[in-house]
């Protein structure tokens, strides 16, 4: 343990590359979405549908990341998880429709599933609690350059290349990183290794993917009774999933973390931070390209911007929250970034463009802080023996408000209509309120929490 310890930044290196490739592989993808729906002849809003499955592919598995690395080893599920995020991509690549495009973009959705929250699991188990801050920052650090390439080299793939080479990208990127995790992830298995709750996997599963498919085709031209059945069908899983994990010995997703103050306030934060982070590059590129008539290079250079805010607070984040605490930092860090977010309702056709990089960098800047401050809160309470648990309860609902995000976005559009995309001001200002109410639950976080440790 100590030698891990010791060699925490380059095992949060080596996750911050698959990271990486995930990230990098989700911002392309939005600034390409213009292009695909030309090609498929479909509107781009109905591609928000290729978007949710990966996310919903992400949710229903990320759950069952925990128990297999503890089964199979860290280094065994990582290295097969890049494996599969790379053929996803391949897959992704050669699709002819919205329908094969959705499926290869499931496939991704598992190897993704395994792949960042098995790396995340590793990091944790191999640094101290007084350098968890610390080690989660060097994760995320070099993950951001993702984000800071994505937009202009899709931008630039779109309008020069083809957008299918935003999934080919994908392969030198993942080979390098199946070489280093083979050569420096360590082979950690749990002493005790707890049966797989093949129940719960499958009550969740099915309610999880109805929930939000649901949501999904809820913003589409899709028949009301399909919608309603989905909906339905979620919700009776879900309880009987409740039911269930009440009476298992060790469910698949352990709810009962949430009665852990700290681990629950981040969620609740969290969750409406990240619905209202999932809608906005959703609905930027398209306000750009179609609303207001950019091309995508152009389009994916000024959506850097973001990013680039999100770089220059993370080496600040630790600081800032051993400073002022939990509490004040993330309140604080919620009330700006939602200013920035509804700042984009200001946003017209000949609006310059520093001005549009500036309040995308200031969303990124705040956002940027929340999220260091929401990692690293949530885990600060919970037992080791634990942790394999809590990692995957936490990352299920980061992939879950994403979804979300996207889907209340694709909702706004259908009451809208594409026609309006040059104009998106409700669309931001709903956003905006959001990522506001986040302020409640942070707000509550308490007192023994309000300094980093």
């Amino acid at each position: 343990m100590r030698e891990s310890r010791r060699n925490y930044r380059i095992v949060a290196l080596v996750v911050a590359f698959a990271l990486f490739m995930q990230q990098l592989d989700a911002t392309v993808l939005t600034i390409a979405l213009p292009a695909m729906s030309r090609d498929f002849g479909i509107p781009a809003s109905s591609l928000s549908l290729a978007l949710t499955s990966y996310l919903v592919a992400l949710a229903v598995f990320i759950p069952a990341s925990g128990t297999l690395a503890d089964r199979f080893g860290s280094r065994t599920i990582f290295c097969g998880a890049i494996a599969l995020f790379m053929a996803g991509s391949i897959a992704c690549a050669q699709s002819v429709g919205l329908a094969s495009l959705v499926a290869a973009r499931f496939l991704q959705g598992i190897g993704g599933a395994m792949m960042v929250p098995v790396g995340r699991l590793v990091l944790l188990r191999s640094v101290g609690r007084d350098d968890l801050v610390a080690a989660l920052s060097w994760l995320v650090m070099p993950a951001l350059i993702g984000p800071i390439v994505g937009p202009p080299l899709g931008g630039l793939i779109v309008t020069y290349l083809d957008w299918r080479w935003i999934f080919y990208i994908n392969i030198p990127i993942g080979t390098a990183g199946l070489a280093l995790a083979l050569w420096l992830i360590p082979q950690i298995r749990a002493v005790e290794v707890s049966l797989f709750d093949l129940a719960g996997f499958l009550l969740s599963g099915v309610a999880l993917g109805c929930l939000v498919f649901g949501l999904e085709l809820a913003s589409h031209a899709i028949e009301p009774a399909i919608i309603i059945g989905l909906l339905a069908c979620g919700s009776l899983f879900g309880i009987a999933y409740v039911r269930h994990a009440r009476r298992a010995e060790e469910p698949i997703l352990d709810l009962s973390l949430l009665a852990i103050p700290t681990f629950g306030l981040s969620v609740a934060g969290g969750t409406l931070i990240r619905v209202a982070q999932g809608a906005q590059p959703f609905l930027l590129p398209l306000m750009f390209q179609l609303g207001f008539g950019l091309s995508a290079a152009k389009a994916g250079t000024i959506m850097m911007a973001n990013a680039l805010g999100a770089l220059a607070m993370k080496p600040i984040a630790p600081l800032i929250i051993q400073r002022f605490g939990y509490r004040l930092s993330l309140t604080a860090a919620s009330v700006a970034s939602a200013v920035a977010i509804g700042s984009c309702a200001l946003f017209r056709a000949d609006t310059p463009h520093l001005i549009i990089a500036a309040v995308l960098f200031a969303s990124g800047f705040f956002t940027s802080l929340l999220f260091t401050g929401y990692n690293a809160m949530a885990f600060i309470d919970v037992d080791q023996t634990r942790m394999s648990a809590a990692t995957s309860l936490y990352a299920t609902f980061q992939q879950l408000s994403l979804s979300l995000g996207i889907c209340l976005a694709a909702t706004l559009l259908e009451i809208r209509g594409t026609k309006a995309l040059g104009d998106l001001a409700e669309h931001f200002i709903i956003i905006a309120l959001v990522g506001f109410a986040a302020t409640i639950p942070n707000w509550m976080v308490r007192s023994a929490a309000t300094k980093a440790t």
